[in-house]
């Protein structure tokens, strides 16, 4: 039976291609044919994956971080592909994989890629784009975007923080107009996080009590403040107390709208997303992956 293995030579520090044959040896040992194939331009990913017989692959492997995970579900759920997931956890942030707990240590995770039991996992869907783990929009979304990939495999996490750190004194509040059952908000924000994961960007306590099988997304609003208010908000953040925060509003919902007059992007698992309005909603238990 085969497998196919997707990795991104540039995630993290570039090194998983040094473990390629370790990685197919066990494989092979086990069974199973590996099917590698290296990540460059979308389009190229796309069309290689609308190539693939599912009827002929036991599981598809991913090595990379959110970024390329989610480039690999979006592309799998186009061309209606439904094999279970395996992640190597390589990126910078690797949110996603880090709710599951996997293992960075190749002899680990190939161990526990080698075995079939799953857990299954919400996604999220805005418009037409899908996201494993978070959804954002405001003015400090475009920090992973901007960020020097050259910056993030030397430094890592640092990066994120280091560069918005020097975003502070540029921010400028977005006006918003968000609906849902559960709540209706219409006002100025700085930024916005809809989560399906529990971290977002390194930060392992955004949303503490989110499961990404309840079928429920947790959206947080970080209200428009005074900037002596901004850094004890986001302070609250790093530590985890911003749900109590008054500047923050948090609540749990399946669907919702997200509207703006503004020119602000969005990011889904720090990718470029779609543009507004956006109609935001949880696809219950659509994703197999592999524990």
């Amino acid at each position: 039976m085969k497998v196919k293995l997707i990795y991104n030579p540039v995630s993290g520090h570039g090194t998983f291609k040094n473990h390629l044959d370790y990685i197919i040896d066990r494989f092979q040992q086990a069974g199973m044919q590996i099917e590698p194939f290296r990540t460059g331009r979308k389009e190229e990913l796309d069309k290689m994956i609308a190539s693939m017989n599912a009827e002929a692959y036991k599981k598809v492997l991913i090595a990379g971080g959110d970024g390329t995970i989610n480039q690999v579900v979006n592309s799998l759920l186009k061309h209606d592909i439904d094999l279970p997931l395996g992640i190597f956890p390589v990126g910078t942030a690797n949110d996603y994989a880090a709710y599951f707990n996997l293992p960075h240590e190749i002899e680990d995770i190939v161990d526990i890629l080698l075995g079939d039991h799953y857990t299954l996992s919400d996604i999220g869907l805005v418009n037409e784009k899908y996201f494993v783990n978070v959804a954002s929009l405001g003015v400090l979304i475009d920090i992973s975007q901007r960020t020097n990939t050259e910056l993030k495999n030397s430094l890592g996490i640092l990066a994120y923080y280091l560069h918005g750190i020097g975003e502070l004194p540029k921010l400028k509040p977005v006006q918003i107009q968000v609906n849902s059952k559960n709540l209706a908000y219409d006002g100025e924000i700085l930024f916005m996080l809809i989560m399906n994961g529990k971290s977002a960007g390194g930060f392992n306590r955004i949303a503490p009590c989110a499961s990404v099988d309840d079928g429920l997304l947790d959206v947080f609003i970080f209200k428009k403040c005074p900037i002596y208010e901004l850094a004890p908000m986001l302070l609250s953040v790093i530590n985890g107390e911003h749900i109590n925060n008054p500047n923050v509003i948090h609540f749990r919902t399946q669907e919702l709208t997200v509207d703006t007059i503004n020119e602000v992007g969005t990011d889904l698992d720090g990718e470029e997303g779609p543009s507004f309005p956006l109609k935001v909603t949880v696809i219950p238990k659509k994703l197999k992956i592999i524990t």
